[in-house]
């Protein structure tokens, strides 16, 4: 294509910005600025219109550019659960390492914690966008309750990181996870093996409005389904991440299946699941497949009640969400919209290799850990790091 071609070709696909907005309605430049931005001085018909219109032509602000022409201090939210407290303060814990090398360059991480995935986090959320941050790290447990702010975000210019989980249909920067769908085939292919073929499986989840949740669950059933018919699923239940309903909930289906031969828990609340089949005399009779990797889980995977558990790496996760925020505001790197990161399976005979690159946390609380050797790639700085560690 000649060099004239390719230019009216780019310029042809070029996204419209705020001049063809205010050209297309008629109205002036300042007036769709303060739309888009939700800015006072502009009345409701026209600011709904604007929006609108900026929608049905695909406009993206330029937020690294704003950013920069800001001047001001790098503040980054991190919006996260409290619970289930073994898998996210690693989150934490990752973005904490990334975010420590960063801040000679005025980097400020501001932390809002609420109880758990889908319970306190608009209220997080708008405290967030009330307080003049430059963009914000979030686990959406319920997306669908939060799309009203995080298209706020973006109207204010606030790049949005979802970690561990995703928003699919809301405009937001960029997902960090786990390849959820992967991981629950990855466990159906694993109880189906164990189970030779054969037996009804109970999948203890979360909720079923998270969209990490949901997957794992569409994953492991699209492999019941494909490969292992005469495996069937007795019962999903869904524990909100909360130990006690895990503990009522699991006791009561089991006491009421007792024809069960596998356990799923797609989450890391499943110490609870594990003390419901000790009082059900069923520990070590089924397979037991869990989630996460933590100092509690390690005595029942090394004494087989435990079969396997599908590692997360919420350290790394944390690190890459971080590491894609900061390079975007500062240094107008856009990150892939999807960064999914497989799974590790950890079981008695590699369980050895993953406890020896745990380390305790600095404060020497229990129950929380990380493996040392992901810090490397936050700390390189290199945009390569993205695909370093998916895969």
């Amino acid at each position: 294509m000649p060099r004239r071609r390719k230019a009216e070709a780019r310029k042809r696909t070029k996204p419209p910005g705020i001049r063809e907005i205010a050209e297309t309605l008629g109205i002036s430049i300042g007036t769709v600025d303060r739309a888009l931005h939700d800015r006072p001085g502009i009345n409701k018909a026209t600011r709904t219109r604007v929006l609108e219109l900026a929608q049905t032509v695909g406009y993206r602000p330029n937020l690294a550019a704003r950013f920069l022409s800001s001047r001001k201090q790098c503040r980054v939210g991190v919006n996260l659960p409290r619970e289930i407290a073994s898998f996210f303060d690693l989150v934490r814990d990752g973005i904490l390492d990334v975010a420590q090398s960063f801040e000679s360059s005025g980097v400020r991480v501001v932390y809002r914690s609420y109880p758990r995935l889908g319970q306190g986090e608009i209220e997080a959320l708008e405290e967030a966008l009330d307080d003049d941050i430059d963009g914000l790290v979030i686990a959406p447990g319920r997306p669908e309750h939060l799309a009203p702010l995080m298209r706020r975000a973006m109207r204010q210019g606030v790049p949005v990181v979802c970690v561990n989980t995703d928003a699919p249909g809301i405009e937001h920067l960029a997902t960090v996870s786990v390849d959820a769908a992967a991981s629950g085939s990855l466990v159906g292919e694993l109880m189906g093996r164990f189970l030779g073929g054969n037996g009804r499986v109970v999948v203890v989840t979360g909720q079923l409005s998270t969209v990490d949740h949901r997957q794992k669950l569409d994953g492991f059933r699209k492999e019941l389904g494909e490969r292992w018919p005469g495996l069937g699923i007795a019962a999903v239940v869904e524990a909100h991440d909360d130990e006690r309903e895990a503990y009522e909930k699991c006791r009561q289906v089991l006491a009421s299946t007792p024809d069960v031969a596998g356990v799923y828990v797609s989450t890391a609340n499943s110490i609870p699941v594990m003390r419901a089949l000790d009082d059900q005399r069923m520990s070590g009779r089924l397979t037991a497949i869990t989630t996460d990797l933590f100092p509690a889980l390690a005595p029942l995977i090394e004494s087989g009640k435990v079969a396997a558990t599908i590692y997360q790496r919420p350290w790394v996760q944390g690190q890459i969400a971080f590491q894609a925020i900061y390079k975007f505001l500062v240094q107008r790197v856009t990150p892939p919209p999807v960064n999914k990161l497989s799974p590790h399976v950890v079981m008695r005979s590699n369980l050895k290799l993953f406890l020896e690159r745990m380390r305790p946390d600095a404060t020497g609380s229990p129950g929380r850990a990380g493996p040392r050797p992901e810090t490397r790639a936050a700390r390189s700085g290199s945009v390569a790091t993205f695909a370093d560690e998916i895969g």
